[in-house]
């Protein structure tokens, strides 16, 4: 194996540990829950996050996003029921003995601190404000709960904490003599967003995709190992690596392992978020971009470009690359350095998609399942780590280690890029659906292993495993998305639901078409060595001219 397929083996090797990351929504859920609060009468709101709409002199102006407290009025859903109330400063500023203001029915906006927030509700109360604006002493949010001794409250106006950024932007509108009014609403999320029916798309069709180059390359591999048996055996170099340059078979020891390197990485990802680690992980994925760009269209572009495909000249270092290599790696170069510079601005997420989708492919023709019991390994480790860092992970770190990461939430930025994304387009709120890698890579490998297989062993669509384990992949990530709206916009773990759906139709339908022991074990058909078909051949001849 050349430098250049050992750093790609390399690189892909790396950067599977890497994508192994829940569907979940950017944007934030939208309704919270806390065992820690429990509700009880009185105090028994939701947590949801609230719009808080300002006006400047009658002029609308900044939007700022909030969260409701688990006491007072329920926050309406719609802007048209939601009422545009001034905006005043409380006297004192933290609200917790009876504000000096007159107020009718205005939004008093206090400070955070110094006394319960049920005492600052029932003082704001009590003055005849309409609603309570909590101004947070930090950027983040906090969820406002009541002590476990309160019993009695008669809270009946809403209450909003806004973060410290927000309360600073509202102080200036009213320290400059404007006259400030405010609207708060929390809309719901539509049960499905179109975005979610295109990123299923997208994934399904990046395995479709890859699965066929995989099981054409397989193929072709095969057809080049039986013409070079066929000459006479004194003609007949070593075939034992014939189509397997820059290839990675993975066996049960490194299936574990993967599992073992990724739970490390994640945790370093988990204490190390910070903008520089965001950008060092930028990097990385521009050049894992840039490879599986490249790669994608040498292959495509070798069709019609055969003979510079097929000349080569040799780099230190990279040893023999072609010059269709050399005329299509500029173009791929400055596409990932163009994303990775304008990578915040709106559309960006398109070119975050392609880059993701080439690597993806790449990998899935690299890096391959030898057989059933590999991949049943390999699935079951990626299962039971997935349920670990989203679910288990919030009793040793008090929350899912898999979403803050995915998220970004430490890092001040969207979070990592090796995730497919698309804006959810009907959602008020806006943000993101998204789809780690992982959960496109890992099922991956056992869908392209099943067509490779099937053209092996010259099965039908029908008759072969491929179509049924598409199928299955298809559904598992279907029963994802109903779940990720079913639980309020909570990242899930899709492995928990993929796994199960794929790895079970394949060992369910091999035990029953009894193709199950070599699935497991050799992971091809078996096929008949060249020369001995000729001897028989030629015996069979002989013994016809007798």
């Amino acid at each position: 194996m050349d430098l250049q397929s050992l750093c790609k083996v390399i690189l892909v090797s790396a950067l599977i540990s890497l994508v192994c990351h829940p569907c979940s929504v950017t944007a934030g859920d939208i309704v919270h829950d806390d065992d820690s609060a429990p509700k009880k009468p009185g105090c028994e709101n939701d947590f949801v996050l609230v719009k808080v709409q300002t006006w400047v002199n009658g002029i609308e102006d900044a939007e700022f996003v909030g969260v409701g407290a688990r006491f007072g009025t329920a926050i309406v859903s719609k802007e048209k029921n939601a009422n545009q109330r001034r905006l005043v400063l409380s006297d004192p500023r933290d609200c917790c003995s009876h504000p000096k203001n007159k107020l009718d029915n205005d939004v008093i906006m206090v400070d955070r601190g110094h006394c319960k927030f049920t005492t600052k509700a029932n003082n704001a109360q009590a003055a005849n404000a309409s609603a309570l604006l909590i101004i947070n002493n930090q950027k983040e949010l906090y969820k406002m709960v009541c002590d476990p001794d309160e019993t009695d409250l008669d809270i009946h106006i809403p209450t909003v904490m806004l973060p410290q950024d927000a309360g600073v932007s509202l102080e200036k509108m009213l320290t400059s003599n404007s006259s400030v009014s405010v609207q708060f609403y929390s809309p719901k999320r539509p049960l499905v967003d179109i975005a979610e029916v295109f990123l299923w798309l997208m994934a399904v069709g990046t395995i479709l995709c890859a699965s066929y180059w995989s099981a054409w390359s397989a193929r072709e591999a095969v057809i080049e190992h039986d013409k070079l048996l066929k000459d006479p055996l004194d003609e007949i170099p070593d075939t034992r690596h014939v189509g397997s340059g820059g290839l990675l078979n993975i066996n049960t020891t490194s299936a574990v392992l993967f599992v073992v390197f990724a739970s490390c990485f994640l945790i370093m990802l988990y204490k190390l978020m910070a903008y520089w680690f965001v950008e060092l992980l930028v990097v990385l994925f521009c050049i894992g971009g840039v490879e599986g760009l490249q790669t994608c269209l040498v292959a495509l572009l070798s069709r019609w470009f055969k003979r510079i495909a097929e000349s080569y000249v040799k780099i230190p270092l990279f040893g023999a690359v072609s010059y269709l290599t050399l005329a299509v790696s500029p173009f791929c170069i400055a596409f990932a350095v163009v994303w990775a510079v304008y990578r915040n601005v709106s559309f960006a997420w398109i070119g975050q998609d392609i880059l993701g989708i080439a690597l993806i492919i790449t990998v899935l023709q690299i890096v391959h399942v030898p057989n059933l019991k590999v991949g049943t390994v390999l699935l079951s480790c990626a299962f039971l780590y997935d349920i670990f860092w989203v679910f288990v992970s919030k009793k040793l770190f008090h929350e899912s280690v898999m979403i803050v990461v995915a998220r970004g939430d430490k890092s001040g930025q969207d979070g990592i890029p090796m995730l497919l994304k698309i804006p959810r387009m009907f959602d008020p709120w806006g943000g993101y659906s998204i789809i780690g890698f992982g959960d496109i890579l890992l099922p991956g490998l056992l869908v392209a292993f099943s067509l490779r297989y099937d053209c092996l062993a010259n099965k039908s669509l029908r008759a072969g495993y491929f179509v049924w384990a598409m199928i299955a992949y298809g559904l598992g990530l279907l029963v994802t998305y109903v779940a990720l709206n079913l639980m309020d916009g909570h990242g899930q773990p899709a492995l928990l639901y993929i796994v199960p759906f794929t790895l079970g139709t394949f060992l369910t339908l091999g035990r029953k078409r009894g193709d199950l022991r070599i699935l497991w074990t050799s992971g091809e058909p078996e096929r008949p060595c060249p020369h001995i078909r000729l001897e028989h051949q030629t015996i069979e001849e002989l013994n016809d001219e007798k």
